[in-house]
């Protein structure tokens, strides 16, 4: 894969308004204990089933490229979660790859619990890159000019480490060919990939998407676009704590599977050559009812709602939410059942 984008954990220290998902947030007792239990039980087998190489190729005679492994949250710094899993599993990947080609580690956080002990010991769990992606007016103390110190501060911190900047590129493409270890910023603003807003969790909840149905997020990075051609250029999958596997970052109303119970590639593999899935991966939500009896005008008009005060909005998550609910979703078990009776028999 190029990219896999593996949520450890739903525990944060903040509950931000424009966040994709409301499980994103603190816990306390007896939801908190289990929140962290989850992501320490799961990440393990998670691991063991990511692909055997994490490399892609830009071209089919390209060379062989290690690809990126996003481990984020919630907020992966937090001291529940940092010790107990963020840095085993930062070491089981260095481990996993070490003689497959390799792979880039990405830890993504707010930016505001980094110190130069944790850059220190994120560096000797093998860090490829740093990811600051709190950098806009919707994480609280970090609106406008007041982000700025926090930033110069982690510039210096990260340049007197040795790291270097990648510049504004959300995916890390600016750093792809580089080995050092690299940082950098973003945050969801107007002029950004997330400017539009997902309609997802809070930000659906507090009407803050002011995307339309022109705008097509499968259609780019974190979006559907190439799921399924693991080993090329483009390919990008969503994990979440639990093992749940998702054709974007956004995430579908249904998992394609879960890796604490099969392998990545297995999943994907069988999704080939379904019409629906192809659509997604080609980066058209809307041609994903073709063969099931909803064509594109079908489409389009599933993708209007009503916003929680009853104004229209329209976007293809929106349609692509109903197809799964209304037809993918049993289509999806199906398979889902037939890898593992496949497995058992086996």
């Amino acid at each position: 894969m190029e990219s896999i984008y593996y949520v450890i954990t739903w525990l944060c220290h903040r509950r931000c308004a424009h966040c994709y998902d409301t499980r994103f947030r603190p816990y306390v007792r007896d939801e908190r204990d289990a929140v962290i239990n989850e992501a320490v039980t799961s990440h393990a087998k998670i691991v063991a089933n990511l692909p055997d190489r994490m490399t892609y190729r830009e071209s089919n005679d390209g060379p062989e490229m290690p690809g990126r492994i996003i481990l984020s949250g919630g907020e992966v710094l937090l001291d529940p979660i940092r010790e107990p899993v963020l840095y085993p599993v930062m070491d089981m990947l260095r481990e996993k790859y070490a003689d497959a080609g390799g792979v880039r580690v990405v830890v993504q956080t707010t930016g505001d619990l980094v110190t130069a002990k944790i850059l220190d010991e994120l560096m000797a769990h093998g860090l490829w890159q740093i990811s600051i992606t709190g950098m806009d007016d919707f994480h609280v103390g970090h609106e406008g000019e007041k982000r700025v110190p926090l930033m110069e501060h982690l510039t210096a911190m990260f340049n007197a480490a040795g790291l270097s900047p990648t510049g504004r590129r959300h995916d890390g493409t600016d750093a792809r060919g580089t080995e050092t270890p690299v940082y950098s910023f973003m945050g969801a603003n107007p002029e950004e990939w997330i400017g539009p807003i997902w309609p997802r969790g809070r930000a659906w909840d507090n009407e803050l998407s002011s995307a339309t149905l022109d705008d097509n997020f499968c259609n780019r990075w974190s979006g559907g676009l190439n799921f399924m051609n693991h080993g090329k250029l483009g390919s990008e999958v969503s994990v979440e704590p639990n093992g749940n596997v998702y054709p974007c970052c956004l995430k579908t109303k249904a998992p394609l599977g879960n890796l604490a119970e099969e392998k990545l590639t297995d999943i994907l593999d069988s999704l080939a050559g379904h019409p629906a899935f192809e659509a997604l991966n080609d980066g058209a939500p809307e041609r994903m009812g073709a063969a099931f009896g909803w064509d594109e005008e079908t489409f389009r008009k599933n993708s209007e709602t009503k916003t929680p005060s009853g104004e229209t909005y329209k976007n293809l998550c929106i349609g692509c939410d109903r197809f799964h609910e209304q037809v993918l979703g049993p289509i999806i078990e199906g398979l889902r059942q037939e890898r593992l009776h496949g497995r058992s028999a086996a």
